[in-house]
């Protein structure tokens, strides 16, 4: 079949010129032509010979000359069997080599592709893997005959087919090693095994291994240099190599790589260094070479162009270290001294690894660099130096460059010898030169230099300065053409501009020329890098700018640096220049310089010469033209050079620059210049330049000497020229700032424009609502007044008035500007603005004018309410101004707004028309007080407005929380301080209420007279406010002396002010408590006394107890004698007839206060004061009328009781009835109401502190008392007693167990001494009873409480006696056994019986006799029933004893079933009894029982109910049995069988309520028994 193919294809024309399908069918047949089987008849030799005898070997040229069928016959002929398969495949490699060679270059290099494309084809059958072995050694053979291009680039694609190709580690034979097989063909023997192995299936990995060593070996051998190679160079710089230099570096580093790598490990390792031998042998084998090579492979990793196109890892790098170390020891002492010498580029290529980032390439390059130490060299002292830090070298990269500085030290220092400073000179010579030399790489240079970064001198600049021309202009080429590596050691080139290199610019004009050249390339040559202007631009850093030797040169380095931010419009250019220049220390001459560059014509200096020049212009139109055109300004330039001076600090003299800037801003104020443009910018740069230098030179705003600036040269007209004439709001605030400023440091200069400059601040500055309008007023108001004040103070001491006047104007101007400033902006204005002029002198005028300006502003007012409003919204304002400042400022204030109120006049003195007033010339003081309030220019109504606003603002001031706050937070120091303040205030309000109480007295009879009435209160409620922040010390003779006021109001209010002293604090001192102590007698007189306004006295007399009451509490304790008097006063009033209830309940509170302090001092009292509080206790009618008066008696009683337990007793039992009567009142006012709960702290205090001898009996005569008339009180009676026996000891109660139990059978008789009352009235207070009882049960043990318990059972059981007893017992039982519950069980034995008769005894299925002779039996029975039943429940409940034993479940069996049909008490009490109480009894007795020989018989009994005829009864049958079953849960499943025919009878009963409930129950039963009950039905 493929022969036929192969003839259709020859045959025709189908491949007759179509060269591409041709050379693809030549290529796809190569597998076929190799002779891949000896034997002539196979069907492959066959092939192979029709191959050849096509006419394909005609057609294609790479196949002329292949041997026809006669050739192969010959072939066949002369060899031997076994060598016929080498010999045909060396002859056809031999003619596909000697064809290629033949063809056209263009030809043949097409060739060369297309049988490497072939060759890289995967190999899968035999003739694929002995064509590729073809292919390669004829492209090799071919490749050894061509010139440089072609050779090249064949080598290249070679070499890449032969790398990709992977050698398997197998032991190749002896003999075919590279080095013993001669020749660079195949040798036949080899090819003849590896294509018999390979046809036979055998393996071939060691003949395909020994066959590509040698093609790597014949490799080696025909790659040749190229001519342009140059050999001889120092360094084989890839930078400047052509493309074949480059392409014949690339193979070597490659076949090196390869040869390390094969080298390293493995069975051909041998093989690999054989091939590494030859390499060296035919192509390095000059050590010189050698070494060269080896310096690109150490250093090329630092190349970022990577001219050769492949990469030398940090292994590969390492390896070549570690190799060149061994070839570097093998070389003799004068070759090594050659290495070692600046021809070599060997040493430098060891030192710049000593910084490479990997430490394996540090450790090797430090192997190499420690064979050359002490080898002579002109780098011996770094070699030396690095040997000597080896360690620290390999274990930090960053070493190198501070070993180096260290070294190079040594050279500036100058301490070491000169041969020895010789040698380091000379070695950074040669380092230098290096980096100097144009024939080595740029990268080398590039790290190299880095290594030196600390390295910096003048000689280190001066060596690399040709390196900086050649590289900046290279860079100023048109394209840009500097490599990565170039760009970056330009960058560090320029880095060795700095302080240490700054000299040399001086001396060398070329190395200042080059610096301003980098400085003005902008362009971006290497993507990615900072320009070199930005590089440039970074070092121009404060030492070195310092260090420059010329101011020239410093002027000029700032010009250029100007002009570049004036041209630049690269954003980081603009960035850096603002950067270098603020780190820059600038001498402000040399700013001057350049800002008066462009100035021709002079200035102005003052306004009065603006304006005359402005004339001289309206009138030479020309000439001023003229002047313009020749003054012409830069103003970009200026404005750039001022915005880099805003933030300048580093400036040295900075007063040089004010003329240069006043020069400038008055030629902003030209009338030509700001017709030209608008420089309102360039206005607001000047001054704030200006405010800049002004803080430099006083930092503390102070005055400055002239030696510092002359004050002439500050011109202050020009500042408020420039307010006056701008219109934008940020000129203003700057002008401000300035001239604030300048009130510090020319004080004398501002002044006489102090008051244009708050004018025009109050109406225009201040309506703005920003920060940084109000950060300028706030700045303007802390610079120009305190210079202002401090001018003053400076003068004589009677410009005093002139001070406050002028303080007053600039606040009249605040306050005038204030309804147009933001409201959140007011506070902080007026605060900053007080604070700066002195608060301590001058805050009083602010709230004065702010009263004023609200007297005018609400005259003009229409509605009332928007009057109030208004108000009441001005004085939250001013308060909140007010407490912004210390309190003893505040106070200092208010006692000038009194001084001030108390000299304006009473009352205007009103015109005469017609008559003129004389005209008196006033005083300063007087001058001040009018500009405050002028008397003259307001109405009398205003007048007596603004003295009520006045003083109602300071009751308001003195009230408010945060003006007691802020004297609360005052410490002890403060507070000493404040008591003179104090004290000094109380005096001005008494002398101001002298004096408005005069005008009450004068103006009595005029119509103004409610007003002055009016101010008098408000004056006095000033005082009120006053005295809780005046000292005890003071307060205290004041308040004595208020006391004997005349006027009763006057009495009131002093003792008003005394108890709110008293209960605002808690500790006095002892000499306060003497003098307070002192009012008792004062106050005892008030209290006694009785005048003609009774209604008013009674008020009085009731106050002054109530401070008695407060001195006694807060004194009463350690001072007692004094309140005896005090008692003994209280005592008379209660007992006369008639008195005043609230004088009553005062004086009951303040004996009770009395009494509670001096203890056993009030015993002579109690005959006449208990009786007295018992009467009062008694007359109920009065009492409950008035709560107040109920409550103090009741708190009299209380501490009484409490005080003096011990001396009440005769009074005990009137104690007793009437607490007992008015417990009843309390519960009803509620739990939380004060009479309850004064009640309950009374009665605890009758329980716990009186003996039980005394109050025992007392207790058993209530209850005799109360039994029969007044039941309700016994509740109450039995609490006490309880809380009583609870508080006993267990002592106690064992000896009056006796008496109590006595009392106790007495009280448990009143059920059945009251049968016939109501049943709840008497359950209510029989519970109370059992309740008292238990208490003392629960305190006796098993030993006293069983005789109790029996004596109790017999007395329920004593004959002749009602059966009410045994009802009562019952409830007992069952309270006793809730609260005993298992220890009950101890007791309950003999209940069994009793208990199952009174259940027969009240079924009335049993019986139709009633059990209680009565005619309310059936609800008494039903009572009985629930208490056994209940009983019954507690006893199985708490059942561990096996309580229920057989005889005793059989007793209570069929009486507890029984019940399931007692009806007593009808349907609905049988259904609750049934369903809350019997059931639940019924469901716990069968688990107490705990024997299922019962459970049956219990069951079944319930079961039959279920046939009773009553369905209330079946039905509460169900849930009895629903009940058991729920107790019993699994138990109850041997139960089931006779249960299911009675719940089958239910399923269909007559009641379809039953018939629900059995199907509920029949569900509930499955639940819980867990199976289904319907398979039973």
């Amino acid at each position: 079949v493929l022969e036929g193919a192969l003839k259709g294809l020859t045959s025709g024309h189908l491949l007759a010129g179509n060269e591409k399908l041709l050379n693809q069918v030549v290529m796809d047949l190569l597998n076929f032509m190799a002779i891949t089987v000896p034997d002539s008849k196979s069907a492959e030799f066959k092939l192979a010979v029709s191959i050849a005898n096509s006419g394909l070997c005609s057609l294609h040229p790479l196949l002329e000359g292949w041997p026809q069928e006669l050739a192969l016959q010959k072939i066949v002929k002369s060899s031997k069997a076994n060598d016929i398969l080498g010999v045909a495949n060396q002859r056809l490699i031999q003619i596909l080599a000697g064809n290629l060679s033949a063809m056209e270059p263009s030809t043949m290099l097409q060739m060369v592709d297309e049988l490497i494309e072939k060759a890289e084809c995967e190999c899968s059958t035999t003739g694929q893997k002995v064509a590729f072995h073809l292919i390669c050694s004829a492209l090799l053979q071919n490749c050894s005959a061509l010139a440089d291009a072609s050779h090249l680039q064949t080598a290249l694609k070679i070499y890449s087919l032969l790398e990709r190709k992977q050698l398997h580690a197998f032991e190749v034979p002896s003999k075919w090693f590279p080095d013993t097989v001669e020749g660079s063909s195949l040798p036949v023997q080899l090819l003849t095994d590896y294509i018999r192995n390979l046809s036979s299936g055998q393996t071939v990995e060691e003949e395909h291994t020994a066959m590509m060593l040698l093609l790597l070996k014949s490799f080696i051998g025909a790659l040749k240099p190229p001519t342009s190679f140059p050999k001889t160079n120092i360094w084989w710089n890839p930078e400047s190599l052509d493309v074949q230099s480059c392409d014949y570096l690339h193979l070597l580093i490659g076949l090196f790589d390869l040869l390390v790598c094969g080298s390293s490990e493995g069975n051909i390792a041998i093989s690999f260094r054989k091939l590494m031998q030859l390499l060296f042998k035919v192509h390095l084998q000059a050590p010189e070479d050698l070494f060269r090579f080896f310096s690109v492979l150490w250093s090329y990793s630092y190349n970022h162009a990577n001219q050769l196109g492949c990469t030398v890892n940090a292994v590969l790098q390492t390896q070549a270290f570690y190799i060149g170390q061994v070839l570097l020891a093998a070389q003799t002492v004068q070759k090594k001294k050659q290495l070692a010498s600046p021809s070599s580029p060997a040493t430098i290529s060891l030192i710049i690894n000593l910084s490479n980032p990997v430490r394996e390439v540090r450790r090797g390059a430090a192997a190499c660099l420690q064979v050359l130490s002490g080898v002579e060299s002109p780098f011996s002292p770094i070699i030396d130096k690095l040997v000597h830090t080896v360690e620290e070298l390999i274990a930090d990269p960053v070493y190198l460059s501070q070993a180096l500085g260290s070294l190079f030290e040594e050279l500036q220092a100058k301490t070491k010898q000169k041969s020895h400073q010789k040698k380091l000179s000379g070695a950074l010579e040669h380092l230098l030169a290096c980096v100097r030399d144009s024939k080595c790489p740029s990268y080398i240079a590039r790290v190299l230099l880095k290594t030196l970064e600390a390295v910096n001198s003048e000689v280190v600049l001066g060596h690399v300065l040709p390196v900086m021309e050649r590289l900046l202009q290279k860079a100023g080429g048109q394209p840009a053409a500097l490599l990565k590596d170039e760009c970056l050691l330009l960058h560090l080139i320029l880095g060795k501009y700095d302080e240490d290199s700054a000299p040399l610019l001086g001396k060398e004009q070329q190395s200042f020329e080059l610096f301003i050249t980098a400085l003005t390339t902008a362009e971006e040559v290497c993507f990615g890098l900072p320009t070199f202007q930005i590089i440039a631009l970074e070092q121009i850093t404060k030492p070195f700018f310092a260090a420059l030797p010329d101011g020239k040169l410093q002027q000029r380095l700032l010009g250029v640096l100007f002009n570049l931010l004036v041209d630049c419009k690269n954003p980081l250019c603009a960035q850096a220049v603002n950067s270098a220049f603020k780190g820059i220390s600038v001498d402000a001459e040399q700013v001057a310089v350049e800002l008066g560059s462009f100035e021709k014509a002079k200035s102005p200096a003052t306004v009065q010469q603006t304006r005359r020049q402005k004339m001289q212009q309206q009138r030479k139109p020309q000439e001023a033209e003229s002047a313009t055109e020749s003054g012409t300004m830069n103003w970009q330039r200026i404005t750039l050079i001022l915005e880099l001076l805003q933030h300048k600090k580093k400036l040295k003299r900075p007063q040089a620059l004010v003329p240069a800037l006043f020069n400038l801003l008055a030629r902003c104020l030209e009338p030509t210049a700001l017709e030209q443009e608008n420089l309102e910018y360039t206005k607001q740069l000047v001054l704030s330049c200006l405010l800049n230098i002004c803080q430099k030179l006083s930092p503390d705003g102070g005055r400055i000497s002239k030696d510092v600036l002359d004050k002439e040269k500050f011109n202050v007209e020009l500042i408020v020229h420039c307010v006056r004439v701008s219109d934008v709001p940020q000129t203003h605030h700057h002008a401000l700032l300035l001239l604030g400023a300048a009130a510090g440091m020319f004080p004398d200069k501002v002044l006489h424009n102090i008051m244009p400059i708050f004018t025009f601040m109050g109406a225009n500055v201040m309506r703005l609502d920003d920060a940084y309008s109000f950060q300028v007023i706030n700045k303007t108001v802390q610079t120009v007044i305190p210079a202002l004040i401090q001018a003053e103070d400076e003068g004589s001491l009677e410009a005093e008035g002139n001070i406050e006047s002028v303080v007053v104007k600039i606040t009249h101007v605040f306050v005038d500007a204030l309804p147009h400033v933001p409201e959140h902006r007011r506070l902080p204005l007026l605060a900053q603005l007080v604070n700066t002029v002195g608060a301590e002198r001058f805050l009083w005028i602010l709230p004065v004018l702010l009263f004023k300006q609200h007297v005018t502003k609400t005259t003009s007012a229409s509605a009332v309410g928007d009057k109030d409003s208004a108000l009441e919204g001005d004085i939250s304002f001013w308060i909140s101004v007010c407490c912004e400042f210390k309190v003893q400022e505040q106070l200092q204030s208010l006692v000038k707004i009194l001084q001030y109120l108390a000299s304006l006049p009473e009352n205007k003195e009103e015109d005469v028309p017609g008559q003129k007033k004389p005209r008196q010339k006033k005083s300063e003081t007087e001058a001040t007080a009018a500009l405050l309030f002028n008397v003259e220019s307001h109405s009398s109504k205003q007048l007596r407005h603004f003295k009520f606003l006045s003083v109602s603002f300071m009751a308001r001031l003195l009230a408010s929380h945060s003006f007691v706050g802020k004297v609360a937070a005052c410490d002890e120091m403060e507070q000493e301080g404040l008591q003179q303040l104090e004290q000094r205030l109380l005096e001005e309000v008494l002398c101001y209420i002298n004096v408005v109480a005069r005008s009450v007295e004068v103006n009595a009879d005029q119509p103004t007279a409610k007003f002055w009435r009016a101010l008098l209160n408000k004056s006095y409620d000033v005082l009120d406010k006053v005295n809780a922040l005046l000292p005890t010390e003071s307060f205290i003779p004041v308040i004595r002396g208020l006391m004997g006021n005349p006027l009763s109001s006057v009495r009131r209010k002093a003792m008003d002010l005394l108890n709110n002293k008293l209960q605002q604090r808690t500790q006095w001192q002892e000499k306060q408590a003497q003098l307070l102590l002192e009012l008792v007698g004062e106050l005892l007189s008030i209290a006694q006394h009785k005048g003609k306004e009774e209604e008013e006295q009674a008020i009085n007399r009731q106050t002054a107890l109530f401070s008695l009451k407060l001195l006694c509490k807060c004194f009463g304790a350690r001072s007692q004698d004094p309140f005896l008097l005090v008692l003994s006063v209280a005592v008379d009033l209660i007992t006369t007839e008639g008195e005043e209830k609230n004088v009553l309940g005062s004086a009951l509170l303040c004996i009770a206060e009395v009494t509670s302090s001096i203890k056993a001092l009030a015993i002579p009292q109690l005959p006449r004061l208990m009786p007295a509080v018992l009467k009062i206790l008694k007359n109920r009618q009065q009492l409950l009328s008035d709560e107040i008066y109920l409550l103090s008696a009741v708190t009299a009683l209380q501490r009484m009781t409490e005080t003096l337990p011990h001396f009440i007793s005769p009074y005990l039992l009137d104690i007793l009835t009437q607490v007992t009567h008015l417990a009843k009142t309390a519960v009803s006012m509620g739990p939380s109401s004060q009479l309850n709960l004064r009640m309950t702290s009374l009665q605890t205090t009758l329980a716990t502190k009186l003996p039980p001898r005394v109050l025992l009996p007392a207790v058993a005569k209530c209850y005799n008392k109360h039994v029969d008339s007044h039941q309700g009180c016994l509740g109450p009676l039995m609490e006490i007693l309880q809380e009583h026996i609870a508080h006993l000891e267990k002592e106690q109660l064992s000896s009056h167990q006796s008496e109590l139990t006595t009392f106790f059978l007495k009280a448990l008789d009143f059920r059945a001494e009251h049968s016939e009352d109501d049943l709840e009235k008497v359950g209510d207070t029989e519970g109370h009873v059992i309740n008292c009882l238990l208490t003392m049960i629960m305190k006796l043990s098993e030993v006293t409480f069983r005789p109790l318990f029996f004596q109790l059972f017999n007395w329920s059981k004593t004959e002749g006696f009602s059966k009410d007893r045994l009802l009562t017992f019952c409830r007992l039982t069952d309270c006793i056994a809730e609260k005993l519950k298992g220890l009950f069980i101890f007791f309950a034995g003999h209940l069994v019986k009793p208990f199952a008769d009174i259940l027969v005894q009240t079924n009335t299925v049993k019986t139709d006799d009633a059990f209680f002779d009565s005619e309310n039996n059936t609800e008494k029975s039903c009572l009985l029933l629930q208490f056994v039943i209940d009983c019954l429940h507690k006893i199985f409940l708490h059942d561990t004893q096996r309580f229920v034993s057989k005889e005793r479940a059989e007793t209570l069996m069929m009486p507890l079933v029984d019940q399931l049909e007692n009806m007593l008490g009808g349907e609905e009490n049988f259904q609750k009894r049934t369903t809350e109480h019997l059931i639940p009894c019924i469901g716990q007795f069968s688990v107490a029982i705990d024997d299922d020989s019962l459970w049956k018989p219990l069951n079944y009994q319930i079961l039959l109910k279920m046939r009773d005829s009553s369905p209330k009864v079946r039905f509460a049958a169900l849930i009895a049995l629903l009940e058991l079953a729920g107790k019993l849960r699994e138990n109850y499943t041997v139960l089931l069988p006779e249960s299911i025919p009675f719940l089958a009878e239910l399923m269909e009963d007559e009641s379809e309520e039953v018939e629900h409930q059995c199907q509920k129950v029949v569900q509930q039963l499955e639940i819980i028994l867990g199976e289904s009950l319907q398979s039973y039905f």
